[in-house]
């Protein structure tokens, strides 16, 4: 597990497929579900716990991060500032 605190920030979003609610952290990338919006938020919250835990047990914290667009800023990991978080409808012809 992680040797001291790490706080991160990530957006939270959240849909339903059939009777599960799926809640997705960006820019981390990472999943989790439950059968309430509710209980999948705090499924998403523990997923990204051991994800940070695992990637700094690995020594990849920091790569990852950056990858994923978050900053390091006076010791703490700024995340990327969003523009925004669109829903868009395409047609497309095959």
């Amino acid at each position: 597990m992680l040797e001291s605190p790490l706080d991160i920030d990530y957006t939270l979003q959240i849909w339903q497929e059939g009777n599960a609610y799926i809640a997705h952290a960006m820019p981390l990338d990472v999943a989790s579900s439950g059968p309430t919006a509710d209980a999948a938020g705090l499924a998403l919250d523990e997923a990204v716990r051991v994800f940070l835990a695992t990637a700094t047990d690995m020594g990849t914290i920091e790569q990852i991060l950056e990858e994923a667009g978050y900053s390091c800023k006076g010791g703490k990991w700024v995340a990327p500032a969003w523009i925004g978080v669109e829903r868009h409808t395409l047609s497309a012809s095959a």
